[in-house]
């Protein structure tokens, strides 16, 4: 049995984390049984979550999940894809990650209104006298990975602009199609459909959000992608509004 330790639901989602979302979607994807833990990151073998309990063995990080499940249970994300497609998907991912990502961090953790309603509350539980230095250490930390992920280094206006170059690129590489790789989803789109709902989620409200409503193919994808992955989730669906 494999358990999946992420933070859980929250901030109108289904699991706060994207990289938890995509292990979470790679998961249903693969048809493997799991059961799902709230965990802290600290106790990540990596300091870091996702990650699993795969019998005797922990994996952190969800793309060494991925490979594992891969490797493990025989399961291909990209069976549909040729090689050149693969290595598409693998470029897509890398933009995701490393660039899309961190323009959703900055909308939740460098925003006071959005950090006092979402993130801040990652500290609820802690000794009334530390908690609001736990709060201010950790957006200071994030923020300085802001900064070296490059996004933090510019101006608020700027580094949406250079988030919604990203956007614009899902958007075209997934057109009128169904998943971003064609009619087949694979393991890029629970890469791209984790992030994307997290800036389109209605509990934040950011210049990125505003933004990214304009780009109506990625709220229908990301309402099938829900649909898809988590039918009983209450998800605001905002395709038809846009």
């Amino acid at each position: 049995m494999i358990t999946l330790y992420g933070f859980g639901a929250g901030f109108g989602l289904p699991e706060i984390s994207p990289f938890v979302t995509k292990t979470e979607v790679q998961l249903k994807m693969a048809g493997l049984t799991y059961v799902k833990e709230k965990a802290r990151p600290t106790s990540s073998p990596k300091g870091q979550l996702p990650y699993i309990q795969d019998d005797a063995e922990a994996i952190a990080d969800s793309t060494f999940i991925r490979a594992h499940v891969e490797a493990k249970y025989g399961f291909d994300f990209d069976a549909p894809l040729n090689l050149q497609q693969r290595a598409q998907a693998w470029a897509f991912e890398r933009m995701i990650e490393h660039h899309l990502y961190w323009a959703l961090v900055g909308a939740r953790w460098t925003n006071p209104e959005n950090f006092a309603k979402g993130p801040a509350h990652f500290f609820d539980s802690a000794p009334a006298h530390m908690r609001e230095r736990l709060r201010e250490d950790a957006q200071f930390r994030v923020a300085e990975n802001y900064l070296i992920s490059g996004l933090g280094r510019h101006a608020p206006d700027e580094d949406v602009d250079l988030a919604i170059r990203s956007l614009l690129a899902l958007s075209v590489q997934l057109g009128d199609r169904p998943y971003l790789m064609g009619g087949t989803p694979c393991g890029a789109d629970a890469t791209a459909f984790a992030v994307v709902a997290g800036i389109l989620t209605p509990f934040f409200e950011s210049p990125l959000r505003e933004r990214a409503q304009q780009f109506s193919n990625l709220i229908a994808y990301v309402d099938r992608m829900m649909d898809q992955y988590y039918p009983d989730f209450a998800w605001t669906r905002l395709y038809e509004a846009a």
